[in-house]
């Protein structure tokens, strides 16, 4: 057995997580959350295609996902889903990440007095 044997059996790089993990993280999210819709985000030079669940009242989370399971993402999760290229981010996403700035600023502030 060679250097370069090891190498390769060892796989040599980081791993990402088993989509069927993601699958199940999207899954339990949706399911703990009110009018959940998905967002599918493409690839990029930079950034795998990924998805974000955005709930009723703006709370967000963000994946990759492979591009075969994106399709079936909908159906899945009973949920609707949109190309972010073509109806861009809702504006609860915006609304509560504004929120939540102003909520670390005000944290910040009681622990600076």
């Amino acid at each position: 057995m060679g250097l370069f044997d090891r190498l390769k059996r060892s796989g040599g790089g980081a791993k990402r997580a088993p989509e069927g993990s993601v699958a199940q993280y999207l899954a339990d999210w949706s399911a703990a959350r009110i009018g959940v819709e998905a967002y599918v985000e493409p690839k990029t030079t930079v950034t795998p295609l990924t998805v974000v669940l955005i709930a009723n009242d703006g709370e967000w989370t963000r994946r990759p996902l492979d591009e075969k399971y994106a399709r079936k993402i909908g159906p899945d999760l009973k949920i609707p889903v949109y190309d972010v290229r073509k109806t861009g981010y809702p504006q609860r996403m915006r609304d509560h990440d504004a929120r939540q700035k102003v909520i670390k600023r005000r944290e910040q502030q009681q622990r600076d007095l």
